[in-house]
């Protein structure tokens, strides 16, 4: 997402994790609405099964139209308004079968209405056109001949945003003729259409959550090089195949070692882009980092722990995804944890070392400054930077200290079991604890209970501070 769900630079290895943190500004804002006090989220009572969708982006005007047909199965008897995410979207219209549905949209969503109560288990399969001018989610630019997604799909895809649901995907982009795209899954099909237009088509089985759907588009640059199972194409439009080649020198690698931790092999093509700017970003089968990041690598190898990062998520967070946004740093800070761990492999005990130094001193801050929160929400509606360093960098450094707790067989041992147990599906943070309790043989509510359930408030004024405040 997110990454978000999730834009600052990253000039220094140590800031890599914490320019992270502001990903979670931007990933899913409208799904992290749906959490805590706020109103029920929206396709509660319905379960996607496939999206067949159809974009067409105008990179010069920076607008889109888009079709999508939404197969479903309604959860409950009765059921008779659906509801979707809808972003800033336009609704033009709304069938099944031809038949014109009765639709509104208010509030980011849209609310369809079925000619009758529908029973559980009932299918249906709803058509959607549409069109918008996303202010994000999408970004467009007309100098490069560049678009792409960025964190928050309903801003061009009318779906369901909660992490807990997901579908297979077919994809159908419409771009102009020259450029080059890369989307979710398989490519199906590339074809050339009237008016220099091209059009790709790409299909993903698997079902996977809505947040990491996407695509990118532009006059890219190309290298490929070969993974353990499955091809590597790597795109920018500044950098050389050469270049290219040089900044993930190591993705084979990473490929490699978290599918030894995950216990479980990466299969299939994997593809990294360079693309104008983003904090960076993870979407099945591929990822989103930035130009600017990109030569930064280029000129400093050992600063690729966004590289890294983003990769951790194809098994952490794509495949073993949090329930609901509350439990958000089962994504992020496994993400973070991963990517110290590569680069301690990768690099020795002193890059791992300055990474846990740099959460510990973010989490002190935390603490001092009476901002420290369980890992755990409630309510993760419109975060704040120091809610983002709890998930990122708090998150990260429990995992480290959890590492330290149980021992490096035990610790690996659970990671292998948790994710393979959860793959594919949701996760919580009591299923976490309850895989590393069988994998280590050990009581863990005691750990549990101080770093991933508590918080510790700021600590007393002394007496001479608070005059000293007072007096401020």
């Amino acid at each position: 997402m997110p990454a978000a769900p999730n834009s600052p630079s990253r000039p220094r290895l140590r800031d890599r994790a914490r320019g992270a943190l502001a990903a979670a500004l931007w990933a899913l804002p409208l799904a992290a609405a749906a959490q805590g006090a706020a109103p029920a989220r929206a396709g509660a009572n319905l379960d996607v099964l496939h999206y067949t969708a159809r974009i067409e982006p105008d990179i010069a005007a920076k607008t889109l139209r888009g079709q999508v047909s939404i197969r479903l199965a309604l959860r409950a008897d009765g059921a008779q308004q659906l509801e979707f995410d809808a972003g800033d979207l336009d609704i033009d219209k709304v069938s099944e079968h031809g038949q014109a549905l009765s639709f509104e949209k208010a509030e980011q969503r849209l609310r369809v209405r079925l000619p009758k109560p529908g029973k559980f288990g009932e299918r249906h399969e709803i058509d959607i056109a549409y069109r918008g001018a996303p202010r994000y989610g999408l970004e467009f630019h007309p100098d490069r001949g560049e678009v792409y997604t960025i964190f928050s799909t309903s801003q061009w895809l009318v779906c369901i945003d909660a992490p807990s649901e997901r579908a297979s995907f077919d994809l159908t982009l419409t771009v102009p003729s020259g450029l080059k795209a890369v989307g979710n899954g398989r490519l199906v099909s590339k074809s050339a259409l009237g008016g220099r237009r091209d059009s790709y088509r790409w299909r993903q089985d698997q079902p996977m959550p809505s947040y990491v759907y996407g695509f990118a588009a532009g006059r890219y640059n190309e290298a490929a090089g070969t993974g353990e199972n499955g091809e590597l194409r790597f795109y920018s439009a500044e950098l050389q195949s050469a270049q290219l080649r040089k900044v993930f020198a190591d993705t084979a690698d990473m490929l490699r070692f978290f599918g030894r931790r995950a216990g479980i092999r990466y299969r299939g093509p994997y593809t990294q882009v360079l693309v104008a700017k983003t904090i960076g970003q993870e979407l099945d089968g591929f990822s989103l980092m930035s130009e600017a990041y990109g030569r930064e690598v280029l000129e400093k190898p050992e600063a690729q722990g966004l590289i890294a990062h983003e990769l951790a998520h194809q098994w952490w967070g794509n495949m073993v995804t949090n329930l609901d946004w509350g439990q958000f740093w089962l994504n992020e800070g496994f993400a973070n944890f991963m990517a110290a761990a590569y680069l301690q492999h990768r690099y020795g005990e002193d890059a791992y070392r300055e990474r846990v130094d740099a959460w510990k001193k973010r989490v002190d801050k935390l603490r001092e400054s009476g901002k420290d929160h369980a890992l755990v929400y409630a309510n993760w509606s419109k975060p704040s930077a120091d809610d983002r360093a709890v998930v990122y960098q708090k998150g990260a450094y429990v995992l480290h200290l959890l590492r330290e707790e149980i021992g490096e067989r035990a610790f690996w041992r659970g990671v292998r079991t948790y994710t393979r147990a959860y793959y594919g599906h949701s996760a919580t943070t009591a299923d976490l604890r309850k895989t590393m309790e069988r994998a280590s043989g050990r009581d863990l509510s005691a750990f549990f209970a101080r770093w991933v359930d508590g918080a510790e408030p700021a600590p007393a004024k002394t007496e001479a501070a608070a005059k000293s405040d007072a007096a401020k």
